[in-house]
């Protein structure tokens, strides 16, 4: 007589072996070098341990923290990350369950009536006893469990709980975005307000400028083309006023989307003037390798890759055979629901499947090819973006430094013409000088000041881009369950509770 003991003992083992055929995941090595090439002045000023986490508070700017709060807690773009770890976790679930036995169960209860007008009905009636009508009761427990042998399944959970991983890292590569740009945009409101200013100042120089040349041109002292001249600088200058409302305007209406408002909420707030924040300190630069670590998209880019060296091991299972457990256990009656639970009215049945592709291997290479290509497209697209970060760092580095340099040689410009301006303003008192060169004067000065502001706008713009670069903005918490708290807080969503066993945001290399 045939003994399953040996077929369940063979599984036994190879279940407890915990094999999965495929290749195990390695985190590839990235060259970097081992410093940035710029490094900007304010890094090398004292800053407090951290800075990185929350460097918009750097900026000393009360409203830019409150609405980058704002933005963290109502942003929309937020809220569909948030979904998205829904969705993976999700599939997380299902990959889990598909290593668990499954059961079902089943009742039924049937009413017939039987014809006579049909062969079987003939026949039937023909039996002595025979009755038209019948009831039939059934009620079934049926267990599967797909022995996962070859490690098929388990390379699908893995490759499962990699792309939850991923969609975490994403999620905090989009926090990372909002913040960001929130605090890009206000940068870019306060300047735009500021240049505002200057130009309102300076069609008030060039209308009293040419209100000045059209007294010397009555009383002969002026040609007509200087009083051209000058109507035409004052139509230049006001011409450059509606270009600068119209960019405020949008500026505000985008703060106001990033904010989760509709536009036009917080203009009236935003109309109080506020001057352009000052660039904070950088000290905690760390080094490009240290960007594997900070900045979540390159984890997300990692996990993604681990994801799809997993697909490779669950394509190679394709090879070998499949072995399921099958058992059913009910009851079935045809007489009456109270004997449907009786010892006579019991049925069950086991089954031990095996499904094997074996004459299909010309498909599954097809598969399996498709995998490996995909890892190579997932290897190339990662090592990619490493190299794409450390571009990004030292491209915000340089334009952090030179705009720095930028701004302080436009300050020193402003201060020698503000005393140019002085002396022309004595000269004028004593008679040295005409009102027209106090007036060029004024004007030469104004130029220099919308330069300067320009040129603080774009270095607080810089840093921003900079901090962002280097991954500020969160603490990286390296297991996706704090990464998933952090990133459902921000949307106001109700938490979700990670699996116990997820797996390292950015494992180590094994």
């Amino acid at each position: 007589m045939f003994s399953y003991r040996p077929v369940l003992l063979l599984l036994s083992a190879a279940v407890l072996s915990a094999c999965a055929v495929g290749p195990d995941y390695r985190r590839p090595d990235v060259p970097l070098a081992q410093s940035y090439m710029n490094r900007p002045t304010a890094a090398t000023k004292a800053t407090t341990p951290g800075d990185l986490s929350a460097w918009w508070e750097g900026f000393n700017d009360p409203l830019l923290t409150r609405y980058v709060s704002t933005a963290l807690a109502q942003n929309l773009d937020l809220a569909q990350a948030a979904a998205r770890i829904d969705q993976a976790r999700a599939r997380l679930g299902g990959a889990n369950a598909a290593l668990l036995p499954s059961a079902t169960v089943s009742a039924s209860a049937a009413r017939a009536y039987q014809s006579i007008d049909t062969p079987e009905g003939r026949l039937l009636n023909a039996t002595p006893n025979y009755q038209r009508r019948g009831s039939e009761y059934e009620t079934d427990l049926e267990a599967g469990w797909e022995i996962d042998i070859f490690g098929g399944l388990r390379r699908q959970r893995e490759a499962a709980l990699a792309d939850y991983s991923a969609t975490q890292a994403s999620a905090v590569a989009t926090r990372l975005a909002v913040t960001a740009q929130t605090a890009d945009i206000y940068v870019t409101i306060r300047g735009l307000q500021a240049r505002l200013d200057i130009a309102n100042r300076q069609v008030k120089t060039q209308q009293d400028l040419l209100s000045r040349v059209k007294l010397l041109f009555a009383s002969g002292a002026a040609a007509d083309y200087q009083v051209q001249q000058a109507q035409g600088t004052l139509d230049q200058v006001q011409a450059t006023i509606p270009i600068l409302t119209a960019s405020l305007d949008a500026a505000t209406n985008s703060l106001d989307v990033m904010l989760g408002t509709p536009p036009g909420t917080h203009r009236a707030e935003l109309a109080v003037a506020a001057p352009i924040p000052a660039v904070p300190p950088i000290s905690d630069m760390g080094t490009p390798a240290d960007l594997l670590q900070r900045r979540p998209d390159l984890i997300a880019a990692e996990r993604h890759l681990a994801a799809t060296n997993a697909q490779i091991g669950a394509a190679v299972s394709e090879y070998y055979p499949k072995l399921s457990l099958s058992a059913m256990l009910g009851s079935a009656t045809a007489v009456s629901a109270g004997t449907l639970f009786t010892g006579g009215a019991t049925q069950a049945a086991g089954l031990l499947g095996l499904r094997w592709r074996l004459f299909d291997f010309g498909r599954i290479d097809a598969e399996v090819g498709e995998a490996k290509g995909k890892e190579a497209e997932a290897l190339a697209g990662y090592r990619l973006a490493v190299l794409r970060a450390t571009e990004d760092v030292e491209n915000s580095l340089s334009s952090l430094v030179n705009r720095q340099a930028q701004t302080t040689t436009l300050e020193h410009a402003v201060s020698s013409l503000s005393k140019a301006k002085d002396a022309s303003t004595a000269a004028y008192s004593s008679g040295a000088a005409s009102f027209i060169d106090v007036l060029h004067a004024d004007e030469t000065l104004l130029q220099a000041s919308d330069a300067s502001v320009q040129a603080q706008t774009e270095s607080a713009r810089a840093a921003i881009a900079t901090f962002k670069a280097l991954g500020g903005g969160w603490n990286a918490p390296m297991h996706p369950q704090q990464l998933t708290s952090a990133v459902i807080d921000a949307s106001r969503r109700p938490p979700i509770d990670a699996p116990d066993d997820v797996a390292v945001i950015a494992p180590e290399t094994h």
